[in-house]
């Protein structure tokens, strides 16, 4: 192979989304079902993929605990149950709470202007009763936290426990009545991290997911 065709298979290669992202946001999005069998020849075939590449991808989505393997069935989605939403949930507390602490920290006027923005936003959305709007901002607004908390560690271990309880999320953010009983949460922890006060920050925080606690026990 000459330079110019392995630098142009390099390019090629780079320029490909992430298999296992590709997988990953598949099966957050409902695509695939809890326990739908996840078979490499099909994989590799929707995604123009090799079974080496899938077979790696799927061992990255089974130590993130969204695919698990079964003797003599090969992988599939891994369902969640309530129960353990509940516990990566308690366990998002710790880390969430330190993550909106260091953002009130290290807040700068440039993101204060920004989460004003997400603000508003968040205040339309369920104003206007589109769901799946708040939804995405919610998203969003978590991972801005996580961005300006700067702490490498609590993010890594949030986004892993967040796409496992990705699906019981969603549920979440359509449970009737839920969107107006947690706007007024988002706005509380922007107002705190605005104000820049950690301690009020971390509180608004535990308060807000200590009400998921509540009503992931509730829809069991």
């Amino acid at each position: 192979m000459t330079d110019t065709a392995v630098m142009e298979a390099g390019e090629h290669a780079s320029s490909r989304p992430d298999l296992t992202q590709q997988i990953r946001e598949a099966i957050l999005g409902a695509e695939f079902a809890p326990h739908q069998r996840l078979i490499e020849a099909d994989l590799s075939e929707r995604y123009d993929a090799s079974r080496a590449a899938v077979r790696t991808a799927l061992l990255n989505l089974t130590n993130e605990g969204l695919v698990e393997r079964v003797p003599n069935r090969g992988a599939r989605v891994r369902a969640i149950s309530v129960d353990e939403a509940v516990e990566i949930v308690e366990v998002r507390i710790g880390l969430e709470t330190l993550c909106a602490r260091k953002a009130a920290e290290n807040l700068t006027d440039a993101d204060a202007d920004e989460l004003q923005g997400l603000r508003d936003a968040i205040g339309t959305a369920v104003a206007s009763g589109n769901l799946v709007e708040y939804s995405r901002l919610n998203q969003e607004l978590d991972r801005r936290i996580r961005e300006l908390s700067h702490h490498t560690t609590a993010t890594q271990l949030l986004e892993r426990l967040r796409a496992q309880s990705a699906r019981h999320q969603f549920r979440l953010a359509f449970h009737p009545g839920r969107a107006v009983q947690s706007a007024p949460e988002h706005i509380a922890i922007i107002e705190a991290i605005l104000s820049r006060d950690p301690d009020a920050a971390e509180a608004a925080t535990r308060a807000h997911l200590s009400g998921i606690v509540d009503v992931l026990r509730a829809l069991d």
